[in-house]
């Protein structure tokens, strides 16, 4: 990594943390900050999430295990309620670096895209709709709400995106670094199960 994008994912790593920014808005915030022109290299995703591990060990270490593992039991809870759906985690919650500052994601593998609506509209939840690309670069749905999380005592944003169920077949392979990007809900339970 070069010097203006180790510097920009150092400091977009205390947004992520402090603010919950999602990184690309982090990142662009950090070089606004430091002054570094739009023709800078920025990091990438990866650069920023090794920034965000360090400061979290360094300034979080003592609150961030805990508020990641209410999260994530409330992820869990979720996912059993929209069962139907095959949801999967994404996102910091998944990939072990939120705090309570961050949104729950959840990608629903639906055989209808309208399915996860009507369950909401049939369960009395109120949400918002909003839309993001796909993994084709289609438009698709993502179903936002806040939900109360107990062990935390504040809401939390859930973002349900809605996807084709045959999108699944290629969104379990592993990233760069044979990490996963998203997982079931078996696998989940699997992680709470070894962080105890």
């Amino acid at each position: 990594m070069n010097d203006d994008a180790a510097e920009i994912a150092a400091a977009a790593a205390r947004w992520v943390v402090e603010e919950g920014m999602e990184y690309g808005q982090a990142k662009k915030r950090a070089a606004r900050d430091l002054g570094l022109g739009s023709r800078c290299r920025m990091p990438d995703n990866l650069q920023v999430e090794d920034s965000v591990r360090e400061y979290l060990e360094l300034f979080a270490a003592d609150t961030q295990p805990s508020e990641l593992r209410s999260l994530r039991e409330l992820a869990v809870q979720w996912m059993r309620q929209l069962h139907p759906h095959r949801p999967h985690l994404t996102g910091a919650v998944w990939r072990g670096t939120a705090t309570r500052l961050n949104d729950i994601h959840l990608q629903l593998f639906c055989d209808d895209p309208k399915s996860a609506e009507i369950d909401l509209i049939n369960q009395g939840i109120d949400y918002q709709v909003g839309g993001t690309q796909g993994f084709r670069g289609q438009s698709v749905d993502v179903l936002s709400l806040s939900v109360l999380c107990p062990a935390l005592s504040e809401h939390i944003g859930l973002h349900l995106t809605v996807l084709d169920h045959d999108d699944l077949r290629g969104a379990l392979l592993p990233d760069a670094r044979g990490l996963t990007t998203r997982g079931d809900l078996k696998s989940l339970l699997r992680l709470l199960e070894n962080a105890e």
